[in-house]
């Protein structure tokens, strides 16, 4: 998942954070536009791929590179077709599809360009018939890749990638589930000792960290995902780690996140599954599945919804708001100051107590994306109306506006499939 930073905050945190780093999304003086640009690439069904998405984002200078689950890509005019095996690079202003065109053998899930080199994380076992299970180092221009960068992965997914300072953090279902690994080589730092353990009962899949975030100053980091312990303490689904010259786990946590949803779905169970630090770091949003909250939780559980959390606070009782779609899944959260983007398979907002058939009075129709106000937690009034198939997983900010990535056909009723950009 990528996100881009504003030089003032670079200015404030370089002693933590390298000029490269994607730690956290930069702010926005206003809500973006609802009408799309019309210059985005999109990703188109075949023989082999169906039904394709746009899963990650990352930006170096002016090319975007984007993977996901896709294999042909056609230009804004649909006048050009390009093979692209699950990721692709394109101009960030005019959408020219570039050469760039790594053979990748499964879905890209994480993306992460740091100037010359871009870092891959997915499903994949080979890229270029090189042997990378997982995460690869590439070109950024060439898709060759940088055979002195082997994490060693046998197997798991890498689903994000962040540059952090002088490391490469990693999350996903690999050993150690979050790691910091040296950017040249690939080699376990050391750096992440947390001894994240342990899957929810009834869960899908093995102990994972799903997504993560770090604060603009580079000093926190949360994560979310699917395990019950890290660094011998209790932490169900989500954790705080202290990032200094030592790394350790720190005392935030929400014990709500130990009460399950309504849903018994394997794939819903350990529900959390993004989050986003504001821009001054201040507080972070997180987004589930999980089906409704069960009676009498409402306000405490956080089921198909987005909360937010403030920063310093390290035993909430409640978070600050939470925002409840009734029933279906939020998969993405990006902030701006401005706004809370959320994005998924849902239909509404601001629907406490209701579900997808049945919107309470309170209830706003937002398919598939929406903004929520970061103040009052209640839905604003954007709504490009996105109908997903099964949901957006992306988003990335930059200082000209939002990029969403995901499976939908449509944007405010234009056709872009996999890729949108909504400028300010």
């Amino acid at each position: 998942m990528g996100r881009c930073v504003r030089l003032a905050a670079l200015v404030v945190c370089f002693a933590l954070v390298s000029s490269t780093a994607s730690v956290a999304s930069p702010e926005h003086p206003r809500v973006v536009r609802a009408n799309p640009a019309n210059f985005t690439p999109r990703v188109v069904p075949d023989s082999v791929v169906g039904h394709p998405h746009v899963d990650a984002f990352s930006r170096s200078g002016g090319v975007v590179y984007a993977g996901g689950t896709f294999r042909t890509v056609r230009n804004a005019a649909g006048t050009r077709t390009y093979r692209r095996q699950h990721v692709m690079a394109f101009d960030a202003s005019t959408g020219a599809v570039h050469s760039f065109a790594p053979r990748v053998d499964g879905p890209v899930w994480s993306v992460q360009a740091v100037g010359k080199p871009v870092y891959l994380g997915g499903s994949f076992r080979n890229v270029n018939g090189v042997r990378r299970p997982g995460l690869v180092k590439v070109d950024a221009r060439t898709g060759k890749v940088r055979r002195r960068f082997n994490a060693g992965f046998d197997g798991g997914r890498v689903n994000e990638i962040h540059r952090v300072g002088r490391r490469l953090v990693v999350g996903g279902s690999i050993p150690g589930a979050l790691v910091a690994l040296k950017p040249r080589t690939g080699r376990n730092t050391g750096y992440l000792r947390l001894r994240v353990r342990g899957e929810i009962t009834g869960s899908w899949g093995r102990t994972a960290v799903y997504h993560f975030a770090v604060s603009p100053d580079g000093k926190r980091l949360v994560a979310v995902g699917n395990f019950t312990m890290v660094a011998g303490k209790s932490r169900k689904r989500a954790f705080m780690v202290r990032l200094g010259k030592r790394s350790r786990l720190a005392r935030w946590y929400y014990k709500a996140f130990r009460k399950p949803c309504s849903s018994t779905d394997a794939r819903r169970v350990a529900y959390l599954q993004d989050v986003d630090f504001s821009p001054h770091g201040g507080y972070f949003v997180v987004v589930s599945t999980g089906q409704i909250s069960r009676r009498g939780e409402l306000g405490e559980t956080v089921c198909d919804a987005a909360a937010r959390f403030e920063t310093d606070v390290r035993h909430p009782r409640r978070p600050t708001w939470i925002n409840y779609t009734g029933g279906d899944s939020v998969w993405s959260v990006a902030v701006t100051g401005a706004a809370v983007y959320v994005q998924g398979h849902f239909t509404w907002l601001n629907n406490a107590g209701g579900y997808q058939g049945h919107p309470v009075n309170t209830a706003v129709r937002r398919r598939g994306i929406g903004a929520i106000n970061s103040r009052t937690g209640k839905a604003l009034g954007w709504n490009p109306d996105k109908p997903a198939r099964i949901g957006g997983k992306d988003f990335m900010v930059t200082g000209k506006g939002l990029w969403v990535g995901s499976d939908s056909q449509r944007f405010n009723g234009e056709p872009r499939r996999g890729v949108a950009f909504a400028p300010l």
